[in-house]
């Protein structure tokens, strides 16, 4: 079997945009599986990794998401309020070092005990990002400021604590439409993790 990297070719590669991220435009030969050399094009979205956490309170059977306004859930039809898990880039930290930052920037919560569950690309087809998923357990006294963001990033985040079954309810009802915290929703779930100990 041939390797990938030797299935690849670059042509050219422009870039189109290097303002908020990176935009590039990649012209490049791509060997199929039937021997046949095949040009094609693509753009790339590279603003680095990231990182996730859906933080949980065993005792309680509750979990600390946020709302927030996303401009490109908006423009594609939605009212832009997205209720999601704890998120950011890495930033050139260790996915565990950001998560842990990011949690108690967003919902202040300081979180002493995280486990990386899985990694995912997102969007594959176009975004480089890889994303770092992680659980960890919460308590009330543990709770340090009122999260919402860093005001100087845009960012205005509602936090919300509710329960498992109801974060799962309001999948089912399309409430929440958010991916990463989806798949964490369902991880949880399905790995009953809040009937384990981390």
């Amino acid at each position: 079997m041939i390797a990938t990297q030797d299935r690849v070719r670059i042509v050219e590669t422009r870039v189109l945009s290097d303002d908020w991220y990176l935009l590039k435009k990649t012209t490049f030969d791509f060997l199929r599986r039937d021997g046949v050399w095949q040009r094609q094009s693509r753009e790339t979205y590279d603003r680095g990794d990231g990182a996730t956490i859906l933080l949980f309170n065993r005792q309680r059977q509750k979990v600390v998401l946020t709302r927030q306004f996303r401009f490109p859930a908006f423009v594609n039809g939605h009212d832009g309020m997205l209720i999601e898990a704890a998120a950011g880039l890495l930033d050139n930290a260790s996915p565990e070092e950001r998560i842990r930052a990011e949690a108690e920037e967003e919902t202040g919560y300081i979180v002493q005990n995280v486990q990386k569950v899985f990694e995912a690309y997102m969007s594959p087809g176009s975004v480089t990002e890889k994303l770092h998923f992680f659980v960890g357990e919460y308590r009330a006294d543990e709770r340090v400021s009122n999260g919402g963001g860093v005001e100087a990033e845009g960012e205005d985040l509602e936090v919300l604590e509710l329960p498992l079954a109801d974060a799962l309810r309001a999948v089912s009802q399309g409430t929440i439409v958010d991916a990463k915290t989806i798949m964490l929703l369902q991880f949880v779930a399905l790995n009953h993790t809040l009937e384990k100990r981390l």
